[in-house]
């Protein structure tokens, strides 16, 4: 087994866009010859595009692009650029008269953070899939990640800085990746360490409390945390799946979100997991069960570790390094 690029998965392309000021963006991964595609949303508070052709009942066997944006709802505009550029190049489900691209989506909360008024837009969408490329996939505030935060039990004031992480293994001819955007309500934590990355701020700001804690001692209190929060990711494999198959996968790969972030799949969370398979390995559906939830929290844990301060919210970094008296 051995470390590889989420981008060196074969027939896909990876665009960020994002506006640094606003505090928010969006990234695309994009299959133009089509992946089969699955999904699973777990957390009470979705923001979805696309979804329910994914359910294997349903007529298109592929999708040609994932979106993943900031904005809340707002952001699923941000999917009618990627549209627009991939039927600009022929690509989509043939209707005769035209191409219609398949672009599914989902959306994190991101409006407290920065510019409200500032959301992923088409514009934003048609510039990620110009930036889109399989040679390199940025990490931290970038895309999706740029806006996002986790630990906010408490507010904004109590939470720190999350971001966009990626992770991906080859094991023989398989490859299997993950990409996420981390925006959780709880705490991240490094299940390799049992170690509590970032998530919600002691009172003094200067070390890290419990979040599920907190949320135990006012369990009688109805919080209105305005569904602020969210992660949503992608696995990517070069296997064959059926769409049945990538459904199932993507439940598989949300091991992933309940090792690492505590609480996962809350009523105040939207967690949700796209599948893509573009099809030339074939592999155990088992096998590749718990390779997503490995790559899925590795992915989790580099989108904290590669965050940067942004807004006045702290990072990673900066509580490693006073940790380490730098």
């Amino acid at each position: 087994m051995e470390q590889i690029a989420f981008v060196d998965i074969e027939d896909i392309k990876v665009g960020h866009a994002q506006d640094l000021e606003a505090g928010t963006g969006c990234t695309v991964v994009i299959c133009e010859k089509g992946a089969t595609a699955g999904i699973d949303v777990r957390g009470g508070a979705p923001g979805t595009r696309e979804s329910d052709l994914l359910n294997p009942v349903n007529l298109v066997e592929k999708i040609h692009a994932i979106v993943l944006a900031g904005g809340s709802a707002f952001g699923l505009d941000a999917a009618s650029g990627v549209m627009q550029y991939l039927e600009e190049r022929g690509v989509g489900f043939d209707v005769q008269v035209t191409r219609v691209p398949i672009v599914c989506g989902a959306v994190l909360f991101d409006l407290a953070v920065g510019d409200h008024r500032i959301r992923p837009d088409k514009e934003m969408g048609y510039q990620a899939c110009l930036n889109a490329t399989n040679k390199a996939c940025p990490e931290g505030n970038v895309g999706a990640g740029t806006g996002a935060t986790v630990g906010k039990i408490l507010g904004l004031a109590r939470a720190m800085k999350g971001g966009l992480g990626c992770h991906a293994i080859q094991v023989g001819a398989l490859k299997i990746g993950a990409l996420v955007a981390v925006n959780c309500l709880g705490d991240v934590i490094d299940p390799e360490r049992g170690e509590r990355l970032a998530g919600l701020l002691n009172s003094n700001l200067t070390g890290l409390a419990d979040t599920e804690e907190v949320m135990i001692q006012s369990y009688a209190e109805k919080k209105n945390l305005f569904a602020g929060n969210t992660t949503i990711g992608i696995v990517a494999t070069n296997a064959v799946l059926t769409k049945s198959q990538a459904a199932k996968l993507a439940s598989m790969a949300h091991d992933g979100y309940g090792r690492t972030m505590r609480p996962a799949h809350s009523m105040f969370d939207g967690d949700t997991i796209f599948t893509l398979a573009t099809g030339h390995v074939e592999a155990d559906l088992s096998v590749l069960g718990l390779l997503s939830a490995r790559v899925m929290e590795r992915a989790v844990v580099s989108a904290v570790k590669n965050a940067r301060s942004l807004f006045g919210l702290k990072c990673w970094a900066d509580l490693a390094g006073a940790k380490h008296g730098a």
